[in-house]
């Protein structure tokens, strides 16, 4: 797409794309990138080792994974323009409990609210409302929406890690929930127009295999689901533990926290390029083609951490990361639209959303009880790339042969 038809295609869904950037956007504040920058003062203040915060992250995380399978349907019945204002003060709820709680028998529950709210919800909600409103731009809608969360994970670690320096770190969770608040009327103004996903799905249906659209039910019997849980489990596992032990990274490494932290905005700028091309790849060539190999840079982005030292190497293991980050941003909500149609796809990717939240839900704590045990970080980011690689030929196996289904 030329620029200039771009230009007018973001002029002419604006309302829609801006709501859906507004949403990914506030969910930063329930993003692994977000809660792990304050890691090192909570469990400070909890008296907790890395395992046991792992383990409160995987117990509260798992829980919102759990709860998604049911909340994330709901998108197959209210709009936007009520759901998602009723997630936001969810959210800001949940960032008010972070900065006042004291008590670690609380925390579970904090982090199941965050998780569930932020990445969870207010990610689910755009993103299906992407895959449903938008059926020949598909992947250009998802690559304008997801622009949200790449803006936080750029902006929001740097800032807020600075701000620490000078401001307890509590207060700076009254100020993440002072944000969300003021996204409220801002996504009711955009969505004043907005239509009902019913009538969505009468007007601007895409069918999946074989002409049909699939239940979630039916899609949950069908061997192409389990094939991809893979490609979902894993990015999200080992990304959300990538980020969530940052600091312990930099400790072993010999690295500033702030120096680590500067290279987001590289890992940002990487998967917005990765994430505009694989939008503009899947409107050209369909999801199937992409599915089964986005996730090798990745396993190259572990080896490279495993293995070097310098600041300057974690530059080139960021790049690589990013590569694959910023297609996983894209291709999986495409790629259930696509084999599986659009009129239950709230429900179904309420499934897959689910998956992916379990594994940020199992990174963290799988991580950090194996640092416990002795096995540091590098070696585990060894094993990390080949279960990549093995997840990539899992989907390479299922695609293969639904595809004959299209």
């Amino acid at each position: 797409m030329k620029l200039s038809g771009f230009r007018d295609y973001l002029t002419e869904n604006a309302p829609w794309l801006a709501a859906g950037v507004l949403l990914t956007f506030l969910s930063s504040f329930g993003q692994t990138f977000f809660i792990s920058i304050f890691a090192g003062e909570i469990r400070a203040e909890f008296g907790l080792s890395h395992g046991g915060w792992g383990g409160i992250y995987t117990l509260g995380t798992t829980a919102s994974a759990v709860v998604m399978i049911w909340a994330g349907s709901l998108t197959d019945v209210f709009r936007v323009r009520v759901l998602g204002p009723l997630v936001l003060a969810g959210l800001a709820l949940a960032t008010l409990a972070m900065a006042f709680n004291t008590w670690a028998l609380v925390l579970p529950l904090v982090i199941f609210a965050l998780r569930l709210f932020g990445q969870g919800m207010s990610t689910h909600i755009a993103m299906v409302a992407m895959a449903r409103w938008f059926t020949a731009t598909r992947g250009r809608a998802l690559s304008v929406a997801s622009m949200g969360y790449a803006v936080g994970e750029a902006m929001l670690p740097i800032l807020f890690v600075a701000a620490m320096a000078i401001i307890d770190w509590r207060f700076l969770w009254v100020v993440a929930a002072g944000i969300t608040l003021l996204g409220i009327p801002v996504l009711t103004r955009l969505l004043r127009q907005e239509r009902t996903p019913q009538s969505m799905a009468q007007d601007h249906v895409a069918a999946g295999m074989e002409g049909r659209h699939w239940t979630r039910v039916q899609a949950l019997r069908h061997p192409l689901f389990w094939f991809m849980v893979p490609v979902l489990l894993t990015p999200a596992a080992f990304v959300t533990a990538f980020f969530f032990h940052q600091v312990h990274l930099a400790e072993i490494k010999g690295w500033q926290h702030v120096e680590l932290v500067a290279l987001f905005p590289v890992f940002t700028g990487v998967s917005i390029l990765s994430m505009f091309a694989a939008g503009w790849a899947l409107d050209r060539w369909g999801t199937a083609r992409m599915m089964p190999f986005y996730l090798l840079p990745m396993a190259v982005g572990f080896l490279i951490f495993a293995w070097i030292g310098s600041i300057g190497g974690a530059l080139l293991g960021i790049v690589f990361l990013g590569l694959s980050t910023g297609a996983n941003n894209t291709l999986p909500s495409a790629f259930w639209a696509e084999f599986y149609g659009t009129r239950h796809i709230g429900a179904i990717k309420a499934m897959a959303t689910a998956v992916m939240v379990l594994g940020s839900a199992l990174g963290p704590g799988l991580t950090g009880g194996l640092i416990d045990l002795g096995l540091g970080l590098e070696a585990q980011f060894v094993g990390i790339a080949a279960i990549f690689a093995l997840s990539c030929a899992c989907a390479w196996l299922g695609i293969r042969r639904a595809v004959r289904s299209l």
